[in-house]
């Protein structure tokens, strides 16, 4: 039976693919790669001689059809994109949908991921966050998404080239205000490299070198809450289930919302959770 694997690579640093991975690459028939040139220099490194496919935006459409063609004929194939796990802000979901449609099995193999990884160090809230690929690279079209997004209790995780950052941290101060912002930078690499501040005091630091460059992955904090809300009463006399529910209707978010119950009452926050997930 054929299957399509979805294979996460390195997004810098070679040692962090799986032995999965290795052994996968090694026993399909064929790669699809976003650039073989790129995806070259991870086969070779590992010794790895599986024949490549391009597989990028341009040609995606065309070559979905042709892949789907072998995997129906009985081959197993891997997508990979240059870096990192495929379909994430790169190609490849027209091959997984068309896969699917046609009954071919797809099997994620798990890897590096630059969302999850600038997310763990960054230092800012992890219980919730929303991950909104590429920023618009105008200024109209990315300060109307920022506002979109500005009353979302998450933390918000962007990609960004280096010629857009200082124009994106402009507009992240102006929409933002002085939320707290991390850049990571070249992630995993020699030169990886973690920016906190507010958006005004990052964009100095970068504006203030001859250059910028690398992957950049642009997280921004969590906004604080409307006073309306964090002023919101925490019922009494009624369940644990209720009270948190109660605070939830009035635009409290849930994790918040379990945080004040828990404290009011004096209990571990830990049992609030478990006491409002019961059927």
């Amino acid at each position: 039976m054929s299957i399509l694997y979805i294979v996460a690579t390195p997004i810098g640093n070679l040692e962090d693919i799986t032995m999965r991975a290795l052994r996968l690459l090694r026993e399909v028939a064929w790669i699809a790669c976003e650039d073989t040139r790129q995806t070259r220099k991870l086969l070779e490194h590992f010794g790895i001689a599986t024949p490549m496919v391009s597989y990028h935006e341009h040609n995606e459409d065309g070559r979905a059809k042709q892949l789907i063609g072998r995997l129906a004929a009985g081959e197993s194939g891997a997508l990979v994109s240059d870096a990192g796990t495929p379909l994430v802000s790169d190609p490849g979901y027209r091959l997984v949908q068309t896969a699917l449609a046609a009954g071919i099995n797809v099997v994620p193999i798990p890897g590096p991921s630059a969302v999850v990884t600038a997310l763990s160090a960054s230092g800012l809230a992890t219980d919730a966050f929303r991950f909104a690929g590429f920023l618009p690279p105008k200024t109209g079209a990315r300060r109307k998404v920022l506002e979109e997004l500005k009353g979302d209790s998450a933390t918000l995780v962007f990609y960004e080239t280096p010629h857009r950052i200082l124009d994106a941290l402009t507009d992240v101060e102006a929409v933002m205000g002085g939320r707290p912002v991390v850049v990571a930078r070249e992630l995993t690499k020699l030169h990886e490299e973690f920016l906190r501040g507010t958006a005004a005091e990052i964009r100095a630091a970068l504006a203030a070198r001859a250059s910028v460059r690398g992957e950049i992955t642009l997280l921004i904090g969590k906004g604080l809450l409307d006073k309306s809300h964090a002023n919101a009463p925490v019922q009494t006399g009624v369940s644990i289930q209720q009270a948190v529910q109660g605070l939830e209707a009035t635009g409290v978010p849930r994790m918040d919302a379990i945080k004040r119950v828990a404290r009011e009452r004096g209990l571990n926050k830990r049992d609030v959770y478990k006491e409002i997930m019961k059927p």
